[in-house]
């Protein structure tokens, strides 16, 4: 039986596994991402990794099916190709699929890290292997991707899936895309301590999370989150506001799509259950009717691996393909 490798290309490490292909992991390492002198050595490293570990587990370039991987950035599927990916200093094109073939002499895909995610989520993980899926992924930013009838959807020139820039408040905050309001500015980990210190200028009563944004303590999403549970009436409002948006947006998504399940990840959704009944809440008032019933929000299972296993997903699709 061959093997896959899946690589899940980030600013701070590159998460690395060979997997089955049934998707099940059996080996994974990772390396830190050296960024600097432009990223040059990025793409160098993971060559040497690879071959690396492959003559430590005593395999050959034969026995592996294929290496997908998942990049920031804007990538050129077809010529394998990443530009603009500012968190690895790439500012120039970087034929990656060409090194990568020269340097380990197995065959590569590529596709952006939050299309990736979004595949892993599918084949193994809350999307049960549908072929109807949206993945939003909450972290410094809100990413996505979507599945329609088995298949990413890239968009013309790749930008398709923008879940992050969905406009839910269009006097809103200003995003780093040069609109005002995308889901972005409101729902990432940014967004929501953003959100907090503007409600907690306005809020006059007892609350722990008011004096520490007025002392100056560093607040994070957890922050908010942990004091809501504690009963804080000023993060109760901020992370209402917070459901509204993810709701406001699920609830669009979920009536242009119907996809048969939506599923919530990245940092922020550690906040688990209470998270996902507080948007359920706003979708079910913002969805569709048929919609309602059918399109399930699921928290993501994966964690730190959906990068990894939607990469190697991609192998077998360009197969099939």
């Amino acid at each position: 039986m061959k093997k896959l490798i899946g690589i899940d290309l980030g600013g701070t490490t590159v998460k690395f596994a060979i997997l089955t292909e049934e998707g099940e992991i059996q080996q994974k390492w990772s390396l830190e991402t050296d960024i600097q002198n432009e990223g040059k050595n990025i793409v160098p490293s993971i060559i040497d990794s690879i071959n690396h570990r492959l003559d430590l587990y005593g395999l050959s370039a034969d026995d592996i099916l294929g290496i997908g991987m998942g990049s920031p950035g804007t990538v050129d599927r077809e010529k394998g190709t990443v530009i603009g990916a500012y968190n690895l200093n790439w500012s120039t094109l970087q034929p990656v699929k060409d090194q990568i073939e020269d340097g380990t002499g197995i065959p590569f895909v590529i596709d952006n890290d939050a299309n990736v995610a979004a595949l892993g989520e599918r084949w193994k993980g809350a999307g049960e292997d549908g072929t109807d899926v949206v993945f939003v992924t909450l972290g410094t930013g809100v990413g996505g991707g979507i599945i329609a009838d088995g298949n990413l959807i890239h968009g013309k020139v790749g930008a398709g899936g923008e879940i992050g820039h969905i406009i839910v408040e269009p006097d809103g905050y200003q995003c780093t895309c040069g609109n005002q309001g995308c889901l972005e500015t409101v729902a990432s980990a940014t967004g929501i301590v953003r959100l907090a210190r503007d409600f907690s200028e306005r809020y006059a009563g007892e609350s722990e999370l008011k004096w520490l944004i007025d002392d100056g303590q560093e607040v994070t999403a957890k922050t908010v989150f942990d004091q809501v549970k504690h009963g804080d009436q000023l993060a109760v409002i901020v992370v209402n506001k917070f459901y509204y948006y993810l709701g406001l947006a699920c609830g669009n998504i979920g009536n242009i799509l119907n996809p048969e399940t939506i599923v919530i990840g990245g940092g922020v959704s550690a906040a688990g259950d209470m998270l996902l009944k507080g948007v359920e809440e706003y979708f079910q008032k913002f969805a569709f009717p048929t919609v309602r019933t059918s399109t399930k929000l699921k928290l993501a299972q994966l964690g730190n691996d959906a990068g990894v296993i939607g990469a190697a997903s991609l192998v077998k699709q360009s197969r099939n393909s």
